[in-house]
């Protein structure tokens, strides 16, 4: 894994979050917290989760433990989950475009909440970040279909394709 690909994967991430959350603006607060069954029971608890898992592992990134998710019981609208993570994102991206590859090489000690203590290099976590935010707006998805609602596409093509398009009409 390469500084130029982390930066890459991880403007998709910030893209693709960006994206989940303009499609989950189309339901009502009722919509956006109703149980659906999933991983997490809605919409608003899954993006929640997402939001929580990147700033967890941001934290861990940066040499902290933290002891468990951030408090997200307040956050009840796509308003207010999208301020409530705009911080963490910026920061996340900034982290990510300031790597060099000795610090995607370095290994990354830290002790999860349940499984205890694990060391691997900082690009495999980093791997695993971007890869489980793609997970769980897969389910996101899946839960706005269930209401009736279309999905906007997070998938990483379209962002490569939407990328392709911008840098060519600025050429």
């Amino acid at each position: 894994m390469t500084p130029e690909l982390t930066r890459q994967l991880f403007d998709y991430n910030h893209w693709a979050n960006n994206r989940a959350l303009e499609a989950a603006a189309q339901l009502s607060d009722e919509q956006f917290s109703k149980p659906l069954g999933s991983s997490f029971s809605s919409v608003r608890d899954t993006l929640a989760h997402i939001c929580g898992g990147e700033i967890v592992w941001l934290e861990r990134f940066e040499g902290r433990t933290p002891s468990t998710f951030p408090d997200t019981a307040s956050v009840q609208t796509v308003a207010a989950l999208r301020e409530f993570w705009q911080p963490y994102a910026l920061k996340l991206l900034a982290f990510a475009n300031g790597l060099s590859q000795a610090d995607l090489n370095r290994v990354l000690e830290y002790k999860t909440f349940n499984f205890g203590v694990y060391q691997n290099p900082l690009w495999q976590s980093m791997q695993h970040l971007a890869n489980h935010g793609t997970y769980h707006r897969g389910q996101v998805a899946t839960m706005l279909r269930q209401q009736g609602f279309k999905p906007i596409l997070t998938d990483l093509m379209h962002f490569y394709r939407e990328r392709a398009a911008t840098s060519a009409a600025s050429a």
